[in-house]
């Protein structure tokens, strides 16, 4: 249903209620109407890797995986497939009268925050620290999750609105200070993209202020939002965030003054309980009933919009259309895809072996497959039952140990440290390579501990291994026999010494539930490692500014000192090579095309980046990612690419915030890594590049 028709719908059906009737509505738990025929709803759901926290459902790789794709055509059928499933679970929950939390149709994803410091416990739940790598790929989510269909087949939601991104034991409080250049290149793009280009139903505010301004109560947010973008859709605070404002940022007085000051700037639907306060509000003349209407009205636009009145083309999806061997599939295909190959040095893929050790914390975990805000899986398949099962077909033993737990120095509690030490060195001793699974996870990094998400890590304060793990690898490594590092986390890790000493290194994030399964595929070459990294790996947190600076000064690989990394943003090897030939670059009359051959002499999936670099601007990003495009290729095939880089591409922001093509003198790089020194050492080759001049004719310019 189109939108001018849902909202003339809403509409009538507001004007039938009563103010209370009204203000009920614009809580996150809205009870029913039943002489109106309104049933109950819980606006509160959330869909981040699948659906989560409602029962059994496909649980894909985490965000930060998907981000390490590259792939916005794989990010939409995940993201459909998880509106299938949510739309099923929807209808059974429907069927039995079950209205509760977690069973709505509105999901509270994707996260497109900014992964700009590793210590962040929720970057994990973002596609990293570039913002045009977010856009594409949250746009992507978005019109997977939304669909194309007569009725909106689930709501998506952009969130945190606009510049957040830790302290997590800080966000009821912080006060975060960005530029309007800062706000302008990087901070909101990605929402920009998924408000004109996705048309995403909702937008989540942030716990912080913004310049001062609680996000979910900004006028200035909101004018960006409604004003200069269009924005139509509902928004709504994050959980209990209104409470902020006068408990925490102290902007009100009360919960009064703070639903008032919501409600008037944008805030339609509370999570949480200080719109409860709304008619208290009213009766002061801080708000007035058309303030109450008008959000009313947004809230059943959304719902007449996804036909919770009516009959839909989705009403048939049920209980067989979750967790599906299909969903399976492309949940393998993710993980595979998402895997980012950091080093190797020939051993990997596994040949002509009789015998592995897998050793570490992660390797049988299953929370570390999931990482946070995820679903029930029916079957999980860890790194070690994975590498059994294709051991097993192949004939080599397998020895596993532990090593050590992920945190704890021992794992028996009466014994002493290390107490699984020898049992893991004998492991490697006696095997013909050693698997260590090392890494983090959701208890570990993630939110801030609250009543929904207990249990969880919140922020990291290095970028160590916790516990014993970094000892267990030096452990491991003492023994000169060959060691794959299999690295299990939703951020960046301390990999110095695995980078010097480690004859591979594999960082498959948190891959979903049968991660394990691709891990093995992988390890033993039944498919190729084939991700990017999307944030940079530090070689240690001293070159970074404090965790609460939010200039992107020495920040992520647009503006870092390249001195201070040590895998750099797009990068990651495969098993075969893909040569790059005949690249051209001509002008068009809106941008230019770039021209390019690719073939391979064997099957192998790369990533070709293209990177921006304004030679004139001082204070411009040192590149910038400004196209990608995922390319499969068979044995011996040869593709034609074309890639088009808009006039968008050459833009950067004045201080006020305006995007403007300040300089004339552009480098743009075509490869598989970025241009950077270290990227070309660790790729054995460079990227094209080639020097561009702006034409003088354009001007072209865009408020943010």
């Amino acid at each position: 249903m189109d939108r001018e028709k849902a909202r003339k719908r809403a509409e009538d059906i507001v004007s039938k209620m009563t103010v209370k009737e009204k203000a009920s509505q614009l809580l996150f738990s809205s009870p029913a109407i039943p002489r109106l025929g309104i049933p109950a709803y819980n606006w509160w759901n959330e869909a981040l890797h699948g659906i989560a926290r409602a029962g059994t459902a496909t649980v894909f790789p985490q965000a930060i995986a998907l981000g390490a794709s590259f792939d916005t055509e794989l990010v939409w059928k995940i993201a459909d497939a998880i509106s299938t499933e949510g739309r099923a679970k929807y209808n059974i929950a429907r069927k039995h009268g079950d209205r509760d939390i977690y069973k709505g149709l509105t999901f509270w994803s994707p996260n497109i925050n900014i992964f700009r410091d590793p210590r962040w416990g929720r970057g994990q739940e973002t596609y990293g620290e570039d913002p045009y790598l977010t856009s594409r790929l949250g746009v992507a989510f978005v019109s997977g999750l939304q669909g194309n269909g007569e009725y909106m087949k689930t709501a998506a939601t952009a969130k945190h609105f606009a510049v957040h991104s830790g302290p997590e034991d800080l966000r009821h409080s912080f006060n975060a200070i960005a530029s309007r250049k800062d706000m302008a290149e990087t901070y909101l793009p990605a929402f920009k993209a998924l408000v004109t280009e996705a048309s995403v139903e909702a937008v989540m505010g942030a716990y912080n202020r913004v310049n001062g301004e609680a996000c979910n109560a900004s006028p200035h947010l909101q004018h960006i939002l409604r004003d200069e973008w269009g924005f139509e859709g509902h928004f709504v605070s994050d959980c209990w965030a209104l409470r902020d404002i006068h408990e925490s940022h102290h902007i009100t007085k009360n919960a009064a003054e703070s639903a008032s000051l919501a409600l008037k700037n944008g805030c339609d639907l509370n999570c949480g309980c200080t719109y409860n306060h709304l008619l208290a509000a009213l009766n002061k003349g801080l708000v007035t009933e058309d303030d109450i209407t008008r959000s009313a009205v947004r809230l059943f636009t959304a719902r007449f919009m996804l036909g919770m009145f009516d009959r839909t083309e989705w009403d048939s999806l049920g209980i067989d259309d979750v967790d599906t061997p299909e969903h399976h599939e492309l949940a393998l295909q993710a993980a595979a895809e998402s895997f980012v190959l950091l080093k190797n040095n020939g051993v990997l893929p596994l040949k002509n072996i009789k015998s592995i050790a897998v050793i570490g914390p992660n390797a049988d975990n299953r929370t570390a497959l999931a990482g946070n805000y995820h679903g029930t899986a029916s079957r999980y398949i860890t790194p070690l039952e994975g590498i059994e099962d294709e051991a097993e077909k192949r004939g080599i033993k397998v020895r596993y140990s532990l090593g050590c737990p992920l945190l704890s120095h021992h794992d028996e509690p009466l014994a002493k440290e290390d107490d699984r030490f020898s049992e893991a060195l004998e492991a490697a001793l006696s095997s013909d390579v050693t698997i260590l699974v090392l890494g983090l996870d959701e208890t570990l990094e993630g939110e801030q501990p609250d009543d929904g998400n207990p249990g969880i890590g919140s922020d990291r304060k290095t970028l160590g291994l916790p516990g014993h793990q970094e000892k267990l690898l030096d452990l491991i490594l003492s023994t000169g026999k060959p060691c794959v590092l299999v690295l299990e986390s939703g951020s960046a890790a301390d990999l110095l010494l695995a980078s010097e000493k480690c004859s591979a290194i594999l960082d498959i994030w948190y891959p979903g539930a049968l991660g394990g399964k691709a891990v093995a595929d992988v390890i033993f070459g039944n498919a190729s490692p084939s991700g990017k990294l999307p944030v940079t790996f530090y070689k240690s947190l001293d070159t970074l500014p404090d965790y609460t600076d939010y200039s992107m000064k020495e920040r992520t690989y647009r503006y870092a000192d390249d001195a201070s990394i040590l895998y750099p943003f797009g990068f990651g090897l495969t098993y075969g090579r893909m040569e790059l030939a005949d690249v051209s670059i001509e002008e068009c009359d809106d941008g230019f095309l770039i021209h390019a051959s690719v073939h391979a002499a064997s099957s192998v999936s790369e990533v070709l980046q293209v990177y921006v670099s304004d030679l004139d601007t001082p204070d411009a990003p040192k590149r910038s990612l400004k196209a990608f495009m995922r390319i499969s290729l068979e044995s011996g095939e040869q593709k034609a690419c074309e890639i088009k880089l808009g006039k968008d591409a050459f833009m950067t922001a004045d201080d006020d915030g305006i995007m403007v093509i300040a300089g004339r003198h552009f480098l743009v790089s075509v490869g598989f890594s970025q241009p950077d020194s270290i990227s070309t050492s660790l790729m054995g080759r460079s990227p094209f590049t080639a020097e561009l001049d702006i034409p003088l004719r354009w001007t072209a310019k865009t408020s943010l």
